[in-house]
């Protein structure tokens, strides 16, 4: 069996030839640009452990017919777009979103690189003959968010004698932002390591991060960083390039999660990777190379022991990656099913990043049940990592303890043969448990007096949620309802958003209030109230419910007044979290406004594409802009997906809060197409409320 190691190892000798690297939910939040995050370049982004899939398992597995143009040829447009498909239509409503392309989508069959005329990274054509924002595209249309790979460094066929030209400059070349002595770095040292003293490095850096930007990708890996797969000197230092990716990705203004990866990185550079990223990488690629996509015992199982280390540095928005998960396809993974169990409860309970390996359009029942359980992907959103009460030995449990009050507690036995595996509460700090639930089987267990045992078969594993039993005299109310925002109307409905309370015992569920008269009751932190008036205004209010029927105090109210007119009713807020913000672009409030916001920063290169807006059949569509603008005429550069684009004029409204309606014709496609309103680099757009369309 091929290891991941000798996998490297080879590849090192290709490359001195070559010079050619090799790579080793819950709804998604709305991105805030610009909002402080902790850590993670303040970037706003992964406010909640990301979810989707990677192409890299696959392309790595000499599993039949994954690769059948030779070694890691998987990867190609086709591919790509057929798990996005099937993502979208399985997955997406359990919170899996982000399609990523791992290395090689600049690589010929024969892994040769390709350049374009500034020294980045190009797609090949072959493998993708429409290009990458044309992925994008197709990506963003079902819903979903494109990721892509790049490797530390200035790759040496990216090297020249001042022929390469850096994109956005007039006298820098890549000859001009490495050192004299050509010295190597990333984990295949197949890049020249780039001096970040001299002015024109950040700028290569930024016109990476800008054709990215221009693609529409969401979310970068950046890969082969050091300190990290083995190489701990000064030339395998790659820190600084971390920093000016992070610099260049929000300099572009379009929200692009930013991951560092290793195998693994070494935690010397630990403080770097939580500043910078949104994700590290604290262990070796979990794929054996093999004839499946891993083994329990290649690399899943040392996991338990690597990890703990690094536990403590994740945060709110820089999470420890665990690599891929392959518990979706037995005949593919090559791990059984208690296997696959313990894999994704670990991956679970660390709030480790979800992201598929297997092939999603080939989803076998058992795969399917582990990756849509709700409950345990609500553990892993919530986003605190649970730590081993005692580390080693081959029974383990691990617990953390959740912000309602309760203990997520996993039992793993990761011997060989069937043994007992045992907790006492007293050693989580409380004497009973008044229920203990198994959250795989979604069944309760009933009071457990002094602890928990289980005997488990080998590899085998239980998670459970564990109430204490002073949680049951609890009567605090749950907390108040915050952030209560309309995401999207009709003539007859508003649909309806908050942020989720706490509570001691758990928030069971939400009532939505239209006045005083119980509208709607839901389980989750959003809600649509329906059988509405058109062009009438509504006053909502939210109030949260725990296990004990203890109640919140109401939300803030708002008002929400439904439009007259719309496509079916339908009409699309500006401020939606489905589309995307550019430049200065921000969601501002605006009391007069559809639920209470609108998009402002609409000049100067600030733009808002409205994403996923329907047509049931193509042909010409009657657009309703509601707006506010204080000057007297401002204009919007208006495209329909990528097209040329038409300038409209728009007359002031009177003032910055006081909204206003023009209409205007548009060609849409049938299906999802995406509406953008663009202020140009030196133009000035009126701020935007919403869009109804309409037949015309």
């Amino acid at each position: 069996m091929l290891r991941s190691s000798a996998i490297r190892a080879l590849s090192a000798l290709l490359l001195a030839v070559a010079t050619v690297p090799l790579s080793a939910a819950l709804p998604a939040e709305t991105p805030v640009i610009g909002a402080a995050a902790a850590h993670a370049a303040d970037n706003g982004l992964a406010l909640r452990p990301y979810m989707g899939w990677s192409s890299w398992s696959q392309q790595s597995s000499s599993y039949p017919g994954l690769n059948p143009k030779g070694r890691f040829s998987y990867l190609n447009e086709a591919n790509v777009l057929k798990q996005a498909d099937a993502m979208a239509e399985k997955l997406k409503p359990y919170g899996y979103e982000y399609i990523n392309m791992d290395a090689g989508w600049w690589m010929d069959w024969n892994w040769n690189p390709q350049y374009d005329i500034h020294g980045r990274q190009t797609p090949d054509k072959e493998k993708f003959p429409h290009g990458i924002k044309y992925v994008a595209e197709h990506v963003h249309a079902r819903g979903l968010k494109l990721g892509i790979y790049l490797p530390v460094g200035l790759e040496k066929g990216a090297y020249d004698k001042g022929d390469f030209l850096i994109a956005g400059t007039t006298n820098c070349s890549t000859h001009d932002i490495v050192y004299p002595d050509l010295r190597t770095t990333n984990g295949w040292d197949s890049s020249y390591k780039i001096d970040f003293s001299k002015p024109c490095a950040q700028k290569y850096i930024d016109s990476q991060a800008q054709m990215l930007a221009d693609w529409e990708v969401d979310f970068l890996k950046l890969d082969g960083v050091g300190p990290g797969s083995g190489k701990t000197d000064e030339n395998h230092d790659n820190r600084a390039d971390v920093a000016a990716m992070s610099k260049a990705l929000i300099n572009t203004g379009r929200p692009i999660v930013f991951e560092t990866s290793a195998w693994p990185l070494d935690i010397s550079g630990v403080g770097t990777w939580k500043k910078y990223a949104n994700a590290f990488r604290p262990d070796t690629d979990v794929e054996c190379y093999c004839s499946t996509l891993v083994t329990w015992d290649n690399s899943v199982k040392v996991r338990w022991k690597d990890i703990p280390p690094w536990i403590e540095h994740v945060s709110r928005g820089s999470w420890m990656d665990l690599d891929s998960l392959n518990v979706g396809v037995g005949a593919m993974d090559g791990i059984n099913k208690a296997e696959r169990q313990s894999y994704m409860t670990l991956w679970a309970i660390e709030s480790a990043p979800l992201y598929l390996g297997d092939d999603i359009t080939r989803l076998d029942a058992y795969g399917m049940s582990l990756l849509t359980n709700q409950e345990v992907i609500a553990q892993n959103q919530q986003g605190i990592p649970a730590k081993p009460l005692r580390q080693g030995g081959s029974q383990q449990v691990w617990y953390a303890k959740n912000t309602d009050g309760t203990y997520t507690v996993a039992l793993f036995n990761l011997g060989s043969a069937t043994k007992t595996v045992s907790v006492k509460w007293n050693d989580l700090g409380f004497p009973n448990a008044s229920n203990v639930r198994d959250m795989w089987s979604r069944t309760d267990l009933g009071s457990q007096a002094a602890g928990f045992s289980v005997s488990l078969p080998a590899h085998a594993s239980q998670l459970l949620k564990v109430t204490p039993g002073n949680l049951e005299e609890d009567r605090t109310p749950p907390s108040r309802p915050a952030g209560l925002h309309a995401i999207g109307t009709s003539a007859s409905s508003v649909s309806l958003a908050w942020s989720p309370s706490t509570d001691n015992m758990g928030v069971t569920g939400y009532d939505v209030y239209s006045g005083t008269i119980k509208a709607a009751s839901v389980t989750g932190s959003s809600a649509t109230v329906t059988g509405l008036t058109a062009d009438t205004p509504y006053t909502f209010t939210v109030v949260a419910r725990d296990a004990r029927g203890n109640t919140s105090p109401p939300s803030v109210a708002v008002t929400v007044r439904t439009p007259s007119t719309g496509p079916g009713g339908t009409v699309y807020e500006a401020e939606s979290g489905t589309n995307v913000l550019f430049g200065r672009a921000w969601v501002a409030p605006c009391a007069p406004c559809s639920g209470g916001q609108k998009v402002g920063g609409l000049y100067l290169g600030g733009a808002l594409e409205f994403r996923g807006v329907r047509a049931e059949r193509a042909g010409t569509y009657k657009i309703t802009v509601s707006y506010t603008a204080g000057d007297s005429t401002r204009s919007a550069r208006i495209s329909v997906n990528g097209g040329t684009p038409s300038n409209i004029r728009f007359s002031g409204t009177g003032g910055w809060n006081t909204p206003g309606v023009k209409t205007i014709t548009v060609t849409l496609t049938a299906g999802n197409n995406a509406l953008k309103f663009d202020s140009g680099p030196d133009g000035y757009t009126p701020d935007l409320d919403r869009i109804g369309v309409g037949p015309a």
